[in-house]
């Protein structure tokens, strides 16, 4: 089998005297769309945050592209092909929609240009709209979008998105959730955390649910959907 994009094993990781991750596992391969599911405080985003190099495991490794990464910086883990799309979006408010999306163009770890500014443009025709607005005058939608767009300038390989769609209008959701599709089908392996688990296990292809800091459950999302019961448990659903 060919290596995995990325391979946790064994993580736990602390927040102060808090321990959130307590031995969990987790795996994404090539081109494959995961849903990380739990209720708030199981360990979604610290997970996403450990592999990214911005929390440091206490014990376990984290693999990408099969090197041990749990001791690089960031922004190197950044450069081996991971976009971050965090809660609360983190644009730069100060910057306008343009200078927001030219800051992020870059190769991709093979030297791809898939994504430029153009291709984002016509995937958000609202961003274009509002190009040369300052980044707080833009809805909590189009801010979503422009979060998006600028991760996928950096032509990654893998896209985490933490509360795709949390407190969007139901037609931005929407909008949200087919721009996901599209992404999807471009090969970009994604991990996505939402709080609508039919309509995050409808865009994925396999489920990871943690339930205080371990996983709890993994199966097929089209098996989910077809029988929830497992989940209602866990999701308090």
């Amino acid at each position: 089998m060919a290596e995995p994009l990325i391979d946790a094993r064994g993580v736990h990781t602390h927040i102060g005297a808090s321990r959130i991750l307590r031995g969990v596992d987790f795996r994404l391969e090539r081109g494959e769309s995961v849903a990380l599911m739990g209720r708030n405080g199981m360990g979604k985003t610290t997970l996403l945050r450990t592999v990214l190099g911005l929390l440091r495991p206490a014990q376990g490794t984290v693999r990408v592209r099969g090197d041990d990464v749990a001791r690089e910086p960031t922004y190197r883990i950044a450069r081996r092909g991971i976009a971050y799309v965090p809660e609360g979006r983190g644009i730069f408010p100060g910057l306008s929609v343009r200078e927001n999306l030219e800051m992020a163009v870059r190769p991709g770890p093979d030297g791809r240009r898939d994504w430029n500014v153009e291709r984002v443009l016509a995937t958000f025709p609202r961003l274009k709209e509002r190009l040369t607005l300052g980044g707080t005058l833009l809805s909590g939608g189009e801010q979503q979008m422009l979060s998006i767009g600028r991760a996928l300038l950096t032509n990654p390989d893998v896209l985490f998105l933490d509360e795709a769609t949390e407190g969007l209008a139901p037609a931005i959701v929407a909008e949200i959730w087919r721009i996901v599709g599209e992404i999807r089908a471009s090969g970009i392996s994604t991990v996505v955390v939402d709080k609508n688990y039919r309509a995050v296990l409808g865009a994925t292809d396999r489920a990871v649910v943690l339930l205080k800091g371990k996983v709890a459950l993994e199966a097929a999302s089209r098996q989910l959907l077809r029988e929830p019961a497992p989940l209602h448990g866990l999701l308090g659903v």
